[in-house]
């Protein structure tokens, strides 16, 4: 991994002199030494872990936002037919330091930078006597991704990464998240800090979490030993899928999937639109699509009623409604619903590159952007967005609910939302709204249905592209691209 070097922590240990006297304290920042002690905790035997470490720290201006990987060597829980592994904690997506050089310091009272760190759990392989480092480097794909997106993770999150994890012929191909089963939340100095597990899946299972949800089908892995048992640990040799090896399950998905519907709020993807309604060199259209040369930027207030839609889709009295404009960050709070992540490891940008592209960017008042009605408009996805069309539709708003797409590419989002949903500013009258370059798209039980029928063949993912839905009589066109098309920097 480029940049990147294999030490113990020796290294960063004083062994003798004022420093070894003055003891740990003095050395380490106390954002590390939380964390260092909750792995102490665990691994009394180990105060030495071997660990991948950026020899150019992200905040000296190196690629990587993780300062430290730490390894583990677990032997597991033989009564619970818990098999010998590698545990692997990032230290970085918390604040460490509590100087700003990377996160901005808030307070004691909510999270520590991001308000968690990432973890893993790998087989070992017999005869295996160090930790492959690969999953390093799948953790600072991850971390570029929060950091470059500002979207965190939760519990019950999913990863859409379409390649092994360790780059062989695995079909170990895409993350689930969960609470460590044995890191216990921690409070520092500099806020909150809970530990997040990477749980490798098949597509099948991938699938099988958006279609339902992504707690449901960790409960389904943990009740099988060789995919992945009470602590999700990942083997990558896996080659059936939970439903291959017990075929009961898959109707326990179709059962839940009837019952309860989706409870993937949205997914972070590559999407546009377009306001047909209007010509796009009309200087005053408030879509994201360009400004001169520059795409306009959602507020901060939109940016943060979008996470929220897309952490909590809150339900009250029955109804399910868009969470309320609000300027605090809530994004670390335990979800209700789950969020899908579409990235890929090509996909990685570090917030650097993120903010030098922001800062050039015209920023449009929240005050100055009015909501508008538009006649009719335009929906562009890519081949994996597109095949959730049908999830959305039929496991989310035939159910009352939500959903919404926020663009990878930019401040672009698009919000489908049901006729029972409250607090959106799509109405039955005007079904579609933009504020800024938020779209939302208000679909009646009836119309939900008719599009069903048209588009179900976005399921497969073996469609040619591109495809074109057109439902002439709302105004409504809805395109399936191939992903290069989102590569423009007008999309």
């Amino acid at each position: 991994m480029t940049g990147w070097g294999r030490v113990g922590m020796d290294e960063m240990r004083p062994s003798s002199g004022a420093a070894a006297h003055l003891g740990l304290a003095s050395i380490f920042p106390p954002g590390l030494q939380a964390i260092y002690g909750e792995c102490r905790r665990l691994y009394s035997d180990q105060a030495n872990p071997l660990q991948v470490t950026a020899i150019v720290k992200y905040w000296l201006g190196g690629p990587d936002p993780l300062d430290y990987i730490s390894m583990y060597r677990n032997v597991g829980c033989p009564g619970q037919d818990i098999p010998e592994h590698w545990h692997y904690v990032s230290l970085g997506l918390s604040d460490l330091y509590g100087d700003n050089r990377v996160h901005e310091f808030t307070g004691q009272e909510g999270p520590s930078g991001f308000g968690f760190e990432l973890t893993f759990r790998l087989k070992r392989e017999t005869g295996e006597t160090a930790p492959p480092t690969w999953p390093a480097e799948l953790m600072q794909g991850l971390a570029r991704y929060v950091f470059q997106s500002e979207n965190t993770f939760c519990s019950g999150d999913h990863i859409s990464w379409h390649c092994p994890l360790d780059n062989s012929e695995s079909r170990i191909q895409h993350m689930l998240l969960t609470e460590d089963p044995q890191l216990q939340p921690v409070q520092t100095p500099f806020g909150h800090v809970s530990y997040l597990q990477i749980v490798g899946v098949c597509t099948e299972e991938l699938q099988a979490a958006q279609q339902w949800n992504g707690q449901g089908i960790l409960d389904l892995l943990r009740g099988v030993h060789i995919a992945g048992g009470p602590w999700l640990i990942t083997d990558m040799r896996r080659g059936e899928t939970i439903f291959d090896i017990d075929p009961h399950l898959q109707e326990r998905v179709d059962k839940g999937i009837e019952t309860d519907g989706s409870n993937l709020s949205g997914v972070s993807a590559k999407c546009a639109w377009d306001d047909l309604s209007r010509p796009p060199e009309d200087e005053d259209d408030s879509r994201s699509i360009c400004i001169g040369s520059q795409p306009r930027r959602l507020s901060d207030k939109d940016t943060e009623q979008i996470r929220e839609a897309l952490r909590k889709g809150l339900e009250i009295n029955s109804k399910t409604v868009l969470p309320p404009i609000s300027s605090q960050r809530h994004g670390h709070d335990r979800p209700q619903q789950s969020v899908g992540h579409l990235q890929t490891q090509q996909n990685s940008r570090s917030r650097k590159d993120s903010l030098e592209s922001e800062s050039s960017a015209a920023i449009v008042p929240h005050e100055l952007v009015r909501t508008r009605q538009l006649e009719s408009v335009h929906l562009k996805f890519n081949q994996e967005s597109g095949t959730l069309l049908p999830l959305c539709l039929r496991g989310r708003l035939l159910h009352g609910r939500h959903f919404t797409y926020k663009s990878i590419n930019g401040d672009t989002a698009i919000t489908f939302v049901s006729t029972g949903v409250e607090g959106a500013f799509a109405t039955e009258e005007h079904p579609y709204a933009a504020h800024g370059p938020w779209l939302q798209i208000l679909l009646t039980e009836e119309f939900v249905e008719h599009m069903l029928a048209e588009i179900q063949d976005l399921s497969s993912h073996e469609s040619k592209l591109p495809k074109e839905y057109s439902w002439p009589d709302k105004k409504l066109k809805i395109s399936v691209l191939p992903d290069a098309v989102f590569d423009s920097p007008l999309q």
